[in-house]
């Protein structure tokens, strides 16, 4: 429990996938990974149609990166593989077949607005606020940016990511495009996504798959642009720069 978890269930042909860590559920490296093994598995399960991407507990949906791993980087090499964690995310929720939605409960940051993103089809909470907190300490959204990018556009994109230490309401999200919806308490969220999906599944598969890669076409190159923009941030995590701002964010 302390390192956190990743889950599936699978419940009448939706698999929900549910990330967990005590630190304001950040992902770690391990994390990262496992949760890109069951985003696969999710993909190739012939009764799956429907994926959820959550979180647990009612607070922070994701933190992004984990402060205490980033500490702990001492050369490029390992720096870019941390950040590829997050590229492989994207890439996995790109690359599966079934639509994948995102249950956002509460706050996203960095990273977990990537998550949020790459989803297909996104759905949070009042509390959803969002923050693009990269620049803040020396590095920025470089991974997640194309997805955050696609989803809300050039000039938001760039808002986020200038501005990094001032949240954005759950409500300018939607307006932006990360969120379809927003409700007032995490109960009307999951009653509203249990009702969104049963009406899905009854969707015709092959149709639901099409509109899924139809949705991203144009990002063939992604597996090569996400490990270029990794290499930007695992360069940059070693400045003086990057190692004072973040430890000044662990002491806070």
């Amino acid at each position: 429990m302390t390192n956190g978890y990743v889950t599936s269930q699978y419940q009448d042909h939706v698999t929900t996938i549910e990330f967990f860590h005590p630190a304001h559920n950040s992902l770690p490296g391990t994390l990262l990974s496992t949760l890109v093994t069951h985003i696969d598995n999710a993909g190739k399960d012939p009764d799956t149609l429907i994926v959820v991407l959550k979180s647990s507990g009612d607070r922070s949906f994701c933190a992004g990166a984990s402060f205490t791993e980033l500490t702990q980087i001492e050369d490029y090499d390992t720096g870019k593989k941390f950040f590829m964690g997050f590229a492989n995310v994207v890439n996995a929720i790109r690359k599966c077949p079934k639509i994948v939605i995102g249950r956002v409960q509460g706050k996203a940051v960095g990273g977990g607005v990537g998550v949020a993103a790459a989803c297909d089809y996104c759905m949070a909470t009042q509390y959803g606020s969002v923050r693009l907190s990269e620049l803040a300490v020396g590095i920025g959204p470089f991974v997640i940016g194309p997805a955050v990018e696609r989803k809300i556009g050039v000039s938001a994109f760039s808002q986020m990511a200038i501005n990094a230490t001032e949240w954005q309401t759950a409500a300018w999200a939607k307006q932006k495009g990360l969120y379809t919806e927003v409700f007032d308490s995490t109960e009307q969220l999951d009653a509203y996504i249990d009702h969104f999906t049963t009406e899905l599944i009854s969707k015709n598969p092959e149709a639901l798959m099409l509109l899924k890669k139809i949705f991203w076409e144009g990002t063939e190159h992604w597996d090569q642009l996400l490990e270029e923009r990794a290499g930007m941030s695992g360069q940059l995590i070693l400045s003086d720069f990057a190692k004072q701002a973040i430890a000044v964010f662990l002491n806070a």
